[in-house]
């Protein structure tokens, strides 16, 4: 049944107090004055679970933590074996201009190559 009807039906079977009766019902029943009737909501019969989600109890992590491999690493051994093998020695990582500098304190994890670590070193 269209909306439109539902009003002419009522505007033909009440007067103009009752008319107004009914809205200020209604209005109620939207601001959730009465308890027992709720009107229908479409969206949460369609999607019952929208928004249902759960908070882990604890954060997933509290420290950053590295793990290290099981075998360590050398740069120096691996420099020396990819010119073994390629005939050419490994150039560093060619940073963009626009990069931040990597601070000189920093070495891999892996294999203690330095910040700015070079065939000589």
């Amino acid at each position: 049944m269209k909306l439109q009807n539902i009003i002419v039906w009522i505007c033909k079977k009440f007067n103009r107090e009752q008319i107004q009766e009914i809205i200020d019902k209604l209005l109620d029943v939207l601001n959730d004055k009465y308890s027992a009737v709720k009107p229908r909501d479409d969206f949460r019969e369609k999607h019952p679970h929208y928004r249902d989600f759960k908070v882990d109890p604890l954060a997933p992590l509290e420290s950053v933590e590295f793990i290290k491999p099981q075998k360590q690493l050398d740069y120096k051994i691996l420099m020396t074996d990819y010119l073994k093998k390629h005939g050419k020695s490994l150039e560093p990582v060619k940073r963009r201009q626009n990069s931040p500098p990597v601070p000189s304190q920093i070495e891999c994890p892996h294999c203690g190559a330095p910040q700015d670590f070079n065939q000589s070193t």
